[in-house]
């Protein structure tokens, strides 16, 4: 397996066990609730909150269609997206991979509230004392025993900041961390066919998904983190904004 390690001035690959986890899917649904009436604010320059720790690597499970990630800082761990229904098995084993376990989730991210980024939630959530997070403009279409903290655009979770990258879903984010310049990017980018922008079939809004794009394209990347895909750890900035000038 590879891992990928991030230091604060540059990102490297070395061999060596720990590559980690998530599930798949077969399909893609959105399940629609109710949503708050405010409308999602796109935005590219929110004050970057001041990060204490780095990242010491990222861990990433595929299954030929969907993967999630699991970010890890010291003894810390947050997973970002959990897989569709079952997937907690995968995301214990990658944890295991990662030298890891349960114990050290104190995150749970969603990018949005599609089931193949959701569905594993219902296994994840009795295994974890974690803070459960989701936009603030999805969290709502989101079924959790426990509380789903609705974040916005420029807020900080475990030295990522939230980017609002609306169009996918009304609510999407992307997480960016701007020490290490990773951007685990959800369905906001996908990598199958090359790099592109959210997949037309699944895209609630279109207009304002390529606005997403764009925006992202502004931030300096260096690694991109897709929801669908291989991840991007080279070229990654000149990429996005190649394809947000296509646009």
């Amino acid at each position: 397996m590879t891992v990928f390690r991030i230091s604060r001035r540059r990102l490297f690959v070395t061999a060596g066990a720990g590559v980690v986890s998530l599930a798949v899917v077969n399909t893609v649904s959105a399940c629609s609730t109710s949503s708050p009436p405010a409308e999602p604010v796109l935005t590219s320059d929110a004050p970057l909150p001041q990060s204490t720790a780095l990242p010491t690597g990222w861990h990433r499970v595929d299954r030929s269609y969907v993967s999630a990630y699991l970010l890890l800082r010291g003894k810390e761990v947050a997973i970002v997206d959990t897989g569709t229904q079952g997937s907690a098995s995968a995301i214990e084993d990658g944890l295991k991979a990662a030298g890891s376990g349960w114990s050290a989730v104190k995150h749970v991210i969603l990018t949005h509230y599609h089931d193949d980024h959701i569905g594993g939630l219902e296994g994840v959530e009795p295994q974890v004392k974690a803070t459960i997070y989701a936009g603030e403009f999805d969290y709502g279409n989101i079924i959790s025993d426990k509380p789903i903290k609705p974040v916005r655009d420029g807020e900080e979770i475990f030295g990522l900041r939230v980017v609002n990258t609306p169009g996918h879903t009304r609510g999407h984010i992307s997480l960016f961390e701007p020490d290490t310049g990773t951007l685990v990017a959800g369905d906001a980018l996908r990598t199958q066919n090359g790099l592109e922008g959210s997949d037309p079939q699944f895209t609630t809004d279109p207009t304002t998904a390529v606005a997403s794009v764009k925006m992202l394209a502004a931030l300096d990347v260096k690694a991109i983190l897709p929801g669908h895909g291989e991840p991007l750890t080279s070229g990654a900035k000149e990429a996005l904004q190649k394809l947000a000038a296509s646009l």
